[in-house]
This record gives C-alpha cells, structure tokens and sequence, in this order.
C-alpha cells in the first residue's frame, strides 16, 4: 500500500506540473485566433488569422527573428568551439589544479548574468561597443563556456583514450585526433550543448535588452516588449499570434534533433574493433 500511495502521489504532482505548463500554452493558441482576444481566453467558434497577419511585418516579426537567429546560432557555434577546446585538456591530463577550476565553474554556473550587466554596460560605454552585435555575442558566448565546458568535459570523458592513441601511434596530433576521433563520437553531446546555448540564448531578454541600442538589431524576445504600450494596455490577440511564430523555431529545431539526442554513446563497438 505505500509503494501504491508514492506511485499515486508522484502522478499526481506530474499531472499537477503538467497542467500547470499546458495552461499557458493553450491560452497563447486560443488567443492567438480570436478576433477579441482578451487576458482571459475562452474556447469560441470566433476563427480568424487577423492577428497572425498583423505580426507578419518585417519590422514586427522577420527581422527580430533573423537577429535572434544570427545572435543565438553565433553564441551556440562560438561556444561550443571554445567550450571543446577547453575541455580536451581537463578530460585527457593530470592538471595539478583541475579539480580546483571544475568546482570554480560550477561556482559561476549559478552566478546570474544580470549580476554583472551594470559593469558589463558600463564596460561597453568605455570601449566604443555599446550596439555592437559582435561584442554582445561575445559576451553571451563568455557567460555560456562555464555551464557548457563542465558539460563538455563529462561527455568528452566518456570517449576511450585508446581511440586516440591509436590515432597517435599512426602520426596524428592532438588536434587532429580531436578533430577526426573525438569529435565524431561525442557528436550527440556536441549537439546537446549547441542546442542548450541556442535556446538559452534564444529567450535572452535582458542581455540584447541593454547592451544594443536600436530595435534593428534587437532579437525576437526583445521585440516582444512592444505589444505592452505604456498605458498598461496590451494587445493580447496579436502578443498570442507573436509568441506562437516566436517559439516555432525552437520547437521545430527541438522536434528535429529528438531523435538523434535520444541516441545513447556506443564505444564499445569501436573499442572491440
């Protein structure tokens, strides 16, 4: 009778947390149709694409989606690439101090990037960089290595040192080996990484928010800020039609990559040949 009542009472917390998410989504999908929409959504025959039609602008939704693209693709790649790099030496070497700098990026895991947005802002004053797409990119980028080398290292960690020193023993060099052996097999936790900086990054607000200064190069969830005009009124039809076309593409890229994510690490097979 006990395991019966835990089983009970973990379904049902996992019904509770599931109604909790799917609340706000069907809201945002009957709004996003209703001519009137309203704070409060009811289920009407009223259909209409009005509120799609009106978001479809290049000002209003292209554009800051082809910017949330080019910023969050450009932090995904940067990072990964750097993040690699830095977790071959402290998966492959006895570093004296490695254990020290692990439990450092961990510490900076939970440090928040809004912390140090002041200084960061005002850094960028000094420096000429304030609207600078680059600079914020590399700024994202910076705030993204510590998460995503303590995430490369344990993937890298899983890859057989004897793949490489097999790779060595024909000539190749650490950077080849990382490059033609490692990198290929821990390609399902390269992705995991890319894919958890890119949407990270996708639904950054705060970061685009202040350190560029015109909407022409603000992203998606930026843009979203307009539909709150400054007297407290919002258009909640159109807000429902943006956050459906806003969230598409990383469901889409979510949908597309399950598959190949789901996929576990198989070593063992290249160890036996």
């Amino acid at each position: 009778m006990t395991r019966i009542a835990a089983r009970g009472a973990a379904l049902l917390s996992l019904l509770v947390i599931t109604l909790a998410f799917l609340g706000p989504f069907l809201w945002v999908l009957l709004s996003s149709v209703q001519p009137e929409a309203s704070l409060s959504a009811t289920p009407t025959f009223a259909f209409s694409l009005a509120n799609f039609q009106a978001v479809l602008t290049w000002e209003t939704i292209i554009l800051p989606l082809i910017n949330s693209v080019v910023i969050s693709g450009s932090t995904a790649l940067l990072t990964v690439l750097v993040a690699g790099l830095a977790a071959y030496p402290l998966s492959r070497y006895q570093l004296r101090y490695r254990r020290h700098f692990m439990l450092t990026l961990l510490f900076t895991t939970g440090l928040p990037v809004t912390a140090i947005l002041v200084p960061v802002y005002a850094m960028f004053f000094r420096f000429n960089l304030y609207g600078s797409v680059l600079a914020m990119v590399l700024f994202l980028t910076a705030s993204s290595l510590p998460f995503s080398i303590w995430m490369m290292k344990n993937f890298m960690d899983g890859v057989p040192v004897s793949l490489e020193e097999a790779a060595w023993v024909d000539g190749a060099g650490w950077v080849r080996s990382l490059r033609a052996v490692v990198g290929p097999l821990m390609a399902p936790g390269i992705a995991v990484v890319a894919i958890f900086v890119f949407v990270g990054q996708w639904g950054n607000f705060f970061a685009p928010f202040v350190l560029l200064d015109t909407p022409e190069k603000q992203p998606a969830a930026v843009t979203v800020y307009t539909f709150f005009s400054t007297y407290g009124q919002v258009a909640y039809g159109q807000l429902a039609a943006f956050s459906v076309l806003y969230t598409a593409p990383a469901v889409v890229l979510y949908v597309a990559v399950n598959k190949y994510l789901a996929g576990s690490f198989n070593f063992g097979g290249s160890v036996k040949g």
